[in-house]
């Protein structure tokens, strides 16, 4: 072996390989959103459907959920933004429906 190399650096624990439960919930909130934003751009889903908003606010709560086992403070509030514009986005769609 040469000298200065330690290998031992380069073994990986078999359990940090596995995705824990919260960052599972994490990809699949990425995925929700930027399924529901590739359906708007291609105008499957209208931004005005209760759906989109929707969408997102599940997204962006199950991104929250991961930041239980890695805690990020800019994801934190970004994600709490995208929460709360997704559930004003609701509460717009349900008037708009009632009226």
């Amino acid at each position: 072996m040469k000298e200065g190399r330690d290998l031992s650096r380069l073994r990986v624990n078999a359990t940090s390989s596995i995705l824990d439960p919260f960052t599972l919930a994490g990809i699949a909130g990425t995925a929700l959103i930027i399924v529901a934003y590739f359906a708007n751009q291609q105008g499957w889903l209208k931004a005005d459907d209760w759906k989109y908003p929707l969408a997102n606010l599940i997204g962006a709560v199950l991104i929250l959920v991961s930041l239980i086992t890695a805690w990020n403070l800019p994801v934190a509030v970004i994600e709490s933004f995208w929460a709360a514009i997704s559930i004003y986005g609701l509460i717009k769609n349900a008037g708009r429906s009632k009226g």
